[in-house]
């Protein structure tokens, strides 16, 4: 479950995951209360709530993927809980033929990049409790949406992992209040690190991609394959200083205050404190 460069041990795991996933399983046994006392409310029993959503956000190469996935798999250890599924936003990115049409192929990850109203209908499907729901799913090797879908059937819980997952609703154009993916959200995570390690470890990860993903004649990035280590640094460097960090700094970071939880990092990726709001 580790990510590549993404430092993770059993005892960390006890002492941070474990916990947190008791947590949250205490919120999902309540908040099945909650929805079962308010149909009974409504005079309108329903034989089965509609999914617990948990928000997982944080930069690129800070571990938040490694987050989700051990999220994923100690939550669907519970009888309670055991359908567990995980959906990254990557795959609700506009295809590459469309950002280049709107000039934001180098904007990629930013929130504009992304199709909003279809993640919106993914989330509201989902906590409408649909009995089918299906996301696209996206490719790293290629750096594109594929044509490959993930299929949700009454899960229990749907992790939704991504850069600007916690992004606040942007009005509409009349004037009215929008929706945003984590109005939907039943809680959220923020994962965070100092600025300056995340940008280190965005460079070593490009460089052990170099030597291993980048090489397979299908992925997008074969042509970083052949750098020297020293232009693999200032290749890595530069698209951290000219994307990744603005849209760190501009959009992702910002929204950390919205999140019910936070993992901070330190620089040998441990968890160094957790922050949990107040209810």
């Amino acid at each position: 479950m580790r990510g590549l460069g993404d430092e993770l041990d059993l005892e960390e795991v006890r002492q941070v995951y474990l916990p947190l996933t008791q947590l949250i399983s205490m919120r999902v046994h309540h908040a099945g209360d909650l929805y079962r006392a308010t149909e009974n409310f409504l005079d309108r029993p329903q034989p089965q709530r509609t999914p617990f959503v948990i928000g997982i956000a944080g930069s690129v190469a800070v571990g938040k993927s490694t987050t989700a996935r051990l999220m994923k798999e100690l939550l669907s250890h519970s009888e309670q809980h055991s359908r567990v599924e995980l959906v990254t936003t990557d795959g609700f990115l506009l295809p590459n033929e469309e950002l280049e049409r709107r000039g934001l192929l180098l904007r990629k990850g930013f929130p504009e990049s992304y199709d909003q109203k279809a993640l919106l209908r993914f989330i509201i499907d989902v906590k409408s409790g649909r009995d089918v729901v299906q996301a696209p799913v996206y490719s790293h090797l290629v750096y594109n949406v594929t044509d490959e879908v993930v299929t949700l059937e009454h899960p229990d819980i749907v992790i939704v992992e991504g850069l600007n997952v916690l992004q606040p609703a942007r009005g509409r154009g009349d004037g009215r209040p929008g929706l945003a993916v984590s109005d939907f959200f039943d809680f959220s995570i923020f994962v965070d690190a100092n600025s300056r390690n995340i940008r280190d470890w965005y460079i070593e990860r490009f460089l052990s991609l170099r030597k291993t993903a980048f090489q397979n004649p299908e992925s997008y990035f074969q042509r970083y394959a052949a750098l020297s280590d020293d232009e693999a640094v200032a290749q890595a460097s530069t698209l951290w200083d000219a994307i990744n960090s603005p849209n760190l700094e501009d959009n992702i970071k910002p929204t950390r205050q919205r999140a019910d939880l936070v993992l901070r990092k330190s620089q040998d990726h441990s968890v160094k404190w957790v922050r949990l709001r107040k209810l």
